[in-house]
């Protein structure tokens, strides 16, 4: 878990947490996941490193990377 935020490896009880946002919002199966999954450190921002677990983090990143890899590239002017 070397990406994640040693502060938040610290804090994997889940009352000092909440539902990340950006994954309720556009992960269709987010409410399937696992619990602890589902959870960011509270106090932070909704970002894939917040995330309590590997799974988390992993999921949020493939959710970024979907929605940037969907989006219609620019025209050249």
């Amino acid at each position: 878990m070397e990406h994640i935020n040693p502060a938040v490896t610290i804090r994997l009880d889940t009352h000092s947490s909440r539902p990340c946002d950006f994954c309720r919002e556009f992960d269709v199966s987010f409410f399937e996941r696992r619990g602890p999954d589902q959870m960011v450190a509270a106090g932070r921002m909704h970002t894939a490193s917040a995330h309590l677990t590997e799974d988390g983090y992993v999921r949020h990143r493939v959710l970024e990377l979907s929605r940037i890899a969907s989006r219609t590239p620019s025209t050249a002017a």
